[in-house]
């Protein structure tokens, strides 16, 4: 027996030594292979470093390096006008590098892969990943180089040359050439390529193409206003890491996380983000091509889709920035612990975007009521937007007359608000066959059918959540029976995506002049389009061609007037408004300043800091 006994022992101790030993050996081959893949990124380093300098020598030789405005540059070369205001910051007495800055998202992210995204909270993150070939000043407006150092158009306005700065290069040491500008075009326009969005955006570039290795030339199907920004603002994907996608397609189309770009940020794993991680962090980019590092050691977006706690965890300073709703923008902004350590930012940005209440008319193939543009415009009647600015907002917000800011060429002064007419809007719904009630008070067509319908409404914003029951009752009072429908931002995105739902309550972000083809025009009522309330107006559509032909800005401004009153005369959306920022931002986050394009928070290259004294991270 003891002898038996003495075998066991024996075994188990061998057992335990053989798995000692098996721990071990994993651990010397993780860190034979950490080591491993920082050699191969040294050795990509030492290649890329001998290419930049190699290329520099040459442009230094011959003069090619030019600026944004095509002028030809000292031999010395200064700091990229792109990079200027980043500059400028880091030479101020009092400027760090070091410290996170952390975030909050109110919705989780369904995804962060490039142009399979669509909200905006993506397009934050990707921000800092990804880079464009020109940008705008954000005071003047003017366009200027980021990866490209200088461009210009042929005589004929259809071909768009870049010529991109020396020295680029991805967060994982590869080279970015023309090469990949040109697969990134290609990409997007294939088919298999899940990216309708971004389709829409080139439709009107013919080819592009990699003439050498830092020139590259866009060729438009014909002159082009917005050719600038179409070309110019394409986020530039690398070909070695995103052509696989192309024999596998499915794996891009439904990936959650795959994002790897040339920008000051990057992901620890390209590859490895997923929607149940509860939030995003994106570290510094180490071998960052730019003449200025970015500030922060690590961004952090945290998903917390509650608004108490958001607050709570911004008073417990887990947190730096708190967007507040207007009902406790007062309170908190006398609430003297916040004011201790959070400034207040209240403004109307420059480019603010609108919110909006979209009518589906098409579903599963057949005409809804909201086909009927009567009913659209009725609904837009029983609409008191004025008392949900005035009773939700509490006036930090104005009236959206259309997608253009009422700030911008783009909008016809002549045109008027629709009113909040119960008279008119019950006159238009009885044309439309609305004239009988049945006994609860709803409004039926001649078939008998009610006039009911659900409205989708994304069920974490408590102030979305307040105008849905407000318009609930206020059409009830016609009516029209509004049954609001809160929904989870995921199945939002899927509905949208299956343009499954009678009506949603939205907004679209702006810009300094916006073209409404993507959102308007019958061709973008494709599945995954974002024409997803089936709108379709031939009249309209001849508009929106012209205005994106049209080169003369005085000819197009007339052509995206005329949109504009035929948008408001149609009503495919009504349009609700623009709300102010009202934000709390931590004290100790320095530089923050107004500018034409907003409050800089957001902007890359990175103008933000924290003094060393008041860092509270990696320290």
């Amino acid at each position: 027996m003891s002898r038996h006994f003495g075998w066991i022992v024996t075994l188990i101790v061998l057992g335990i030594l053989l798995l000692l030993v098996m721990v071990q050996v994993d651990r010397q081959w993780q860190r034979m292979a950490a080591m491993q893949n920082m050699m191969s990124e040294q050795a990509r380093d030492l290649r890329a470093l001998r290419r930049s300098l190699q290329s520099l020598e040459s442009d230094l030789a011959s003069g090619r390096f030019t600026t944004g405005d095509g002028e030809r540059a000292p031999r010395v070369a200064e700091v990229p006008s792109a990079f200027e205001r980043a500059a400028e910051a880091a030479g101020r007495e009092d400027y760090a590098e070091g410290d996170w800055l952390v975030q909050a998202f109110g919705t989780g992210l369904a995804t962060i892969t490039p142009y399979v995204s669509s909200d905006a909270y993506a397009a934050d993150v990707q921000n800092y990943v990804l880079e464009s070939l020109v940008q705008r000043h954000p005071e003047t407006l003017e366009w200027q180089g980021l990866l490209a150092a200088s461009w210009d158009f042929d005589d004929s306005g259809q071909e768009l040359s870049f010529q991109l700065r020396p020295g680029l290069q991805f967060s994982d040491g590869e080279p970015l050439t023309a090469e990949d500008v040109e697969f990134t075009f290609n990409f997007l326009m294939t088919d298999a390529i899940a990216v309708p969005r971004a389709r829409a955006f080139l439709e009107k570039v013919e080819k592009v193409e990699a003439a050498d290795e830092r020139t590259v030339v866009f060729t438009f199907e014909e002159p082009y206003f917005d050719a600038l920004r179409v070309a110019g603002g394409l986020n530039v994907l690398p070909k070695h890491f995103y052509e696989r996608y192309l024999d596998e397609p499915e794996t891009f189309n439904e990936s959650r996380g795959i994002l790897l770009g040339s920008g000051p940020y990057r992901l620890e794993d390209p590859t490895g983000w997923t929607p149940d991680a509860g939030r995003i962090e994106l570290e510094r980019n180490p071998r960052y091509w730019g003449p200025v590092e970015p500030s922060f050691d690590r961004l952090v977006w945290r998903v917390i889709q509650n608004d108490s706690a958001r607050l709570t965890t911004f008073r417990n300073r887990d947190i730096d920035v708190y967007g507040a709703r207007p009902r406790e923008y007062a309170r908190l902004r006398d609430d003297e612990a916040l004011r201790e350590r959070a400034d207040t930012h209240e403004y109307m940005s420059p480019t603010a975007g609108y919110s909006y209440i979209g009518w589906n008319q098409k579903r599963d193939g057949e005409p809804t009521r909201f086909a009927d543009p009567r009913v659209r415009r009725a609904m837009s009647y029983l609409t008191d937007v004025d008392r949900l600015i005035e009773q939700v907002m509490l006036g930090y917000a104005e009236r959206a007359i259309s997608p253009f800011s009422p700030r911008s060429d783009q909008h016809n002064p002549d045109l008027d608000y629709i009113p909040f007419d119960v008279e008119r809007a019950l006159e238009l719904l009885a044309e439309a066959g609305y004239s009988e009630k049945n006994r609860d008070g709803v409004l039926v067509n001649e078939e008998g059918e009610p006039f009911s319908f659900d409205l989708v409404y994304f069920q974490d914003n408590e102030d979305t959540r307040r105008i849905a029951l407000f318009l609930r009752d206020l059409y009830a009072r016609a009516g029209v029976h509004m049954r609001p429908q809160p929904t989870e931002w995921s199945v939002m995105l899927e509905k949208i995506s299956r343009q499954d739902f009678d009506a949603i309550t939205l907004g679209w972000t702006s810009g300094v002049e916006v073209d409404i083809y993507q959102m308007f025009h019958s061709s973008q009522t494709v599945s995954g389009g974002d024409n997803f309330i089936n709108y379709e107006n031939p009249e309209l559509d001849a508009v929106i061609e012209a205005a994106r032909g049209e080169v003369d800005e005085d000819k197009r401004m007339e052509h995206w007037r005329e949109a504009e009153r035929i948008l408001v005369e149609d009503q495919p959306y009504t349009f609700l408004m623009r709300r102010q920022t009202l934000a709390f931002i931590d004290r100790r986050i320095q530089n923050l300043e107004q500018t034409a394009l907003g409050l800089n928070l957001g902007f890359v290259p990175v103008e933000i800091y924290v003094p060393f004294d008041q860092q509270r991270y990696g320290q």
